[in-house]
């Protein structure tokens, strides 16, 4: 009789396990026309594709090529215990929908409490108003007169301490990592335009926000992370402080600034004057639209701070990696460069009194340089600084292809997958070649978002993405005009854990300085 009881509550805890999957854990059935979407290979009972997200990102990119390669644009669904049902897109036309209905996709619920620990209230982390009066703030400082004094003035100061610290290490043949030498420029730039601070790509700042985006990244891939992370997270919260800690001074040597300044006048007569004049003012748009609220404003100011400054170094990381293995490629970016000089009448380049070269990057544009432009959009294609993006549905709706969508549904696209559609891309996808992006009389080719989503799409079209333009080209072609890299490591590059793509263990390279003579 004991033994009998025994056998069933066993078999009444297992129906009651069983019941409790399916109404409260089994994810949904998504359709298309009525029809179940289709799922990826190895989808199992009960955890679904959730095994596969605890892998390796570079693995979990392999896993996404390989079903853009099985499904093409066709949308299939997949499903991780926890999570809401969701789909994975790769249709330019379903993401252009995505793209054109901010009203309908939105941050949603899942990733902003995912992320609000390392974004809180900045404009990557929210919809509505707030986000709307963050990117004012942020289109006031890019306007056309800050991003004249950026190329002009700021970038070629901060490139030319770059190339000087390059030459240095040259001369001693010491090993040199190009990813921090180019966030030393990103970080010098922004923390001097936007916030009128001295910051360095070493800073405890920097290694804090690496540490604690990867540890963000790992929530995205890991289901039970808020068990796990009250046991291992010590560091991870010792980072978020630093953190905060960073953004509050921020905002208290803006508010120091402002006291200073009331009443005090200058006249820009001069080029340091002119970085003078702007420096500061995203952290001042920001004051003036929250004044009320120092906490948004420091949250809105670190949001701004890796938008602007991490992903474009990332970018000219992965980009100088691709050129290391195209020779070919780096002689058609010195050809075009030494072009540009040579078309432009005066002296804009010089011998210093060590023998060291320098040239003055303000002539390198976007248009007088269309193949470096082709070269940094052919990296952003292959390496996506934001790999991975994700969007809630606020009410149902159903995407071009009749995929139909419920209320809180997720809608996923990895960028890093749809950059290598052969349907989209040709059969060469997977190969470097900065001529698809040129037309026949050497024209950059223009895609749209949709085709094209590394700078995202519709109302939150990346405000920087003509500050990246303008900052790649100038530091490309000054870098490959001035100097040859040897790569000092072994294998392939891959990025390590974050929501951006920093490249793990950086890129150590030997330099050596070169000369040529324009005519």
């Amino acid at each position: 009789m004991a033994l009998l009881e025994g056998y069933g509550l066993m078999w009444a805890g297992l129906l009651g396990a069983l019941l409790c999957y399916q109404f409260f854990l089994r994810t949904p059935t998504l359709r298309r026309n009525g029809a179940p979407l289709r799922k990826p290979p190895n989808t199992l009972p009960i955890v679904g594709n959730g095994i596969l997200f605890l892998r390796p990102r570079q693995k979990l990119f392999s896993w996404f090529v390989k079903c853009e390669k099985q499904f093409g644009h066709e949308t299939f669904q997949i499903t991780v215990p926890t999570l809401p049902p969701g789909v994975v897109i790769n249709d330019p036309q379903n993401l252009e929908y995505v793209f054109r209905n901010e009203g309908i996709f939105s941050k949603g619920d899942l990733f902003k409490r995912l992320s609000f620990d390392l974004f809180g209230s900045g404009i990557i982390n929210v919809d509505g108003e707030l986000w709307k009066t963050q990117r004012k703030a942020g289109l006031a400082f890019l306007n056309a007169s800050n991003l004249r004094i950026l190329t002009d003035v700021a970038l070629p100061r901060y490139l030319g301490h770059a190339v000087e610290h390059l030459q240095a290490q040259a001369r001693v043949e010491s090993v040199v990592d190009l990813q921090k030498v180019f966030h030393e420029i990103t970080s010098q730039l922004m923390g001097k335009m936007a916030y009128d601070m001295e910051m360095h790509a070493d800073d405890d700042f920097t290694v804090a926000f690496d540490y604690a985006s990867g540890v963000t990244t790992e929530r995205f891939q890991n289901p039970l992370w808020f068990i796990t992370e009250p046991i291992t997270g010590f560091q991870f919260r010792r980072a978020l402080h630093t953190i905060r800690t960073f953004g509050d001074r921020i905002v208290g040597s803006a508010l120091n600034a402002c006291k200073k300044n009331r009443g005090a006048h200058s006249s820009p007569e001069s080029t340091s004057d002119r970085l003078d004049e702007v420096s500061g003012s995203l952290i001042q748009s920001l004051l003036d639209a929250f004044d009320d609220n120092q906490e948004i404003v420091s949250d809105a100011a670190l949001n701004y701070l890796s938008a602007g400054r991490d992903t474009v170094a990332q970018a000219l990381t992965w980009c100088m990696y691709l050129l290391m293995q195209h020779r070919f490629v780096v002689g058609k970016i010195r050809n075009e460069a030494r072009a540009a000089l040579e078309n432009l009448q005066g002296s804009f380049v010089e011998h210093s009194g060590t023998q060291d070269m320098k040239v003055s990057s303000v002539l390198f544009t976007p248009s007088s340089l269309p193949y470096t432009m082709a070269t940094f959009y052919e990296t952003l294609r292959l390496y996506p600084p934001i790999p991975f993006e994700i969007k809630q549905c606020e009410i149902s709706t159903a995407l071009p292809d009749g995929t139909f969508l419920p209320a809180k549904s997720i809608v996923f696209w990895c960028t890093w997958a749809m950059n290598r559609s052969k349907t989209t891309w040709g059969d060469d996808a997977d190969a470097f070649r900065p001529e698809r992006w040129l037309t026949v009389d050497g024209k950059l080719i223009m895609k749209s978002a949709a085709e094209f989503p590394v700078f995202n799409g519709g109302p939150r079209l990346c405000l920087g993405k003509r500050m990246a333009e303008l900052l790649a080209v100038q530091v490309i072609a000054t870098m490959v005009l001035l100097f040859d890299f040897m790569p000092h490591f072994e294998g392939e590059r891959v990025s390590k854990s974050s929501l951006t793509l920093p490249m793990k263990g950086g890129l150590p390279c030997l330099v050596k300085p070169r000369t040529f003579n324009p005519r």
